[in-house]
């Protein structure tokens, strides 16, 4: 046994048995495990260090999983000649490799020691599979009709060579080497299957940076994800993972699953920070400080959008990407958003190539991401001030059992 094994065993010790049974540990629940286990005072590295999560569960990780302060999205096509019997080879490894780099052990006699010493830090690998994949893979009759491309936008700038992919793999943790680590393993055991089609690398706030939970803010200063749909609600099942009564038909593969909508969203900051604080706010529809309508209240008050200044006009204009985007203006649509920050220099004109890796989540993108960006793509006041340079869709299958692979339904059907 490597001695970086033995370390992060033993800082895995700490968890206990709720890591091992898939309960995510928060900070809050970290640290008091740490503490009681050690008897020291812990720290917040500790308690993000320690914190675990399952692999295997009825959903993959990663969906529901708080935001993590670094991740990487990564897409890969089939090598020439590789087909599903390939496919599910290299499936049956990352799920093995991930199982185990998700429980903060090493990645096999190669491992690097990059994340030497580390806890696990609420590592997730997620992944999906793109259209294209099932022509390759010879499973177009399991291709579901979600999978359809999606359409053209008249915002979309996209770069083909960043966009789509067979197959997706999402990293996300709250280290930045535990992430790195998990990536160059993951590409070491793609072996000759795959090819690296792209690579995109992103950020969020580190847990712990502020002094209470809050909605992470974006590289223009905003709140974002206000509006998310909550597990605590009735309907969030439904919204955003692909029902169970998929059972039994040639989709039972997708069973748990989502659909995953991922757009690089470039961020033309330097506009953005020409605008007054009060014109920014009017663009968004909410106030910068809090994320609270223009119409008051808090970050959770329901948009007043009736709701008119003396002069008649609209307190939230009418172009405010807040009441654009709003559930109630598009049918109740409704997507997770689960998006990471990225900064990729400067570049050759002078400007930041910096924005959002926008990620979001939903039972069916046709009635998800679809409409509403479609609504902001006919007049969304913030459209003037981002550019969406890569896109891509993919359905992630619900998460393995024990003993299993994630896809293995679909290729093994």
């Amino acid at each position: 046994m490597h001695d970086n094994d033995i370390s992060r065993r033993r800082l895995l010790g700490t968890v206990g048995a709720a890591g091992a049974t898939g309960l995510v540990l928060g900070a809050a629940g970290g640290a008091a495990t740490y503490a009681g286990a050690s008897g020291e005072t812990p720290t917040a590295l500790t308690s993000v260090g320690a914190t675990g999560i399952a692999f295997h569960g009825e959903h993959q990780a990663g969906i529901t999983t708080p935001l993590q302060a670094c991740g990487h999205l990564i897409a890969f096509d089939l090598a020439p000649g590789a087909g599903r019997r390939e496919a599910a080879a290299l499936m049956r490894r990352w799920s093995a490799l991930a199982s185990e780099l998700m429980a903060g052990r090493a990645a096999g006699d190669g491992d690097t020691g990059v994340a030497l010493d580390a806890g696990p830090s609420s590592l997730t690998v997620t992944f999906g599979f793109g259209r294209t994949f099932f022509d390759r893979a010879a499973l177009v009759a399991q291709r579901p009709p979600e999978l359809d491309p999606l359409p053209a936008f008249s915002s979309d700038q996209l770069d083909a060579k960043r966009s789509n992919g067979d197959l997706w793999v999402q990293i996300g943790a709250n280290d930045a080497l535990v992430a790195f680590h998990a990536l160059r393993a993951i590409q070491k055991a793609a072996g000759d299957a795959v090819r690296v089609r792209w690579q995109m690398n992103g950020f969020n706030r580190s847990p712990g940076a502020t002094g209470k939970p809050m909605t992470a803010r974006n590289l223009m200063g905003q709140l974002d994800g206000t509006r998310n749909p909550k597990p605590s609600e009735a309907d969030f099942d439904k919204r955003i993972f692909v029902p169970s009564e998929t059972s039994g038909t040639k989709y039972d593969w997708l069973a748990g699953g989502s659909y995953a909508v991922v757009r690089r969203i470039r961020m033309l900051l330097d506009d953005w920070e020409q605008l007054s604080l009060k014109k920014q706010e009017l663009v968004i529809g909410r106030r910068k400080s809090d994320g609270a309508p223009l119409t008051g209240g808090t970050e959770t008050t329901e948009l007043a959008l009736e709701e008119t200044r003396p002069d008649g006009k609209l307190v939230i204009p009418d172009n405010a990407h807040a009441r654009i985007s709003a559930p109630e203006q598009n049918g109740g649509a409704a997507m997770l958003r689960r998006p990471f920050s990225f900064h990729d220099g400067i570049g050759a004109d002078g400007t930041p190539d910096a924005g959002l890796l926008f990620i979001c989540w939903q039972a069916d993108p046709l009635r998800g991401f679809v409409p509403v960006q479609r609504k902001l793509d006919r007049g969304d006041a913030l459209s003037a001030f981002i550019r969406h340079e890569a896109s891509g869709l993919f359905a992630v299958p619900g998460g393995a059992r024990a003993g299993e692979y994630v896809g293995q339904r679909l290729l093994e059907s």
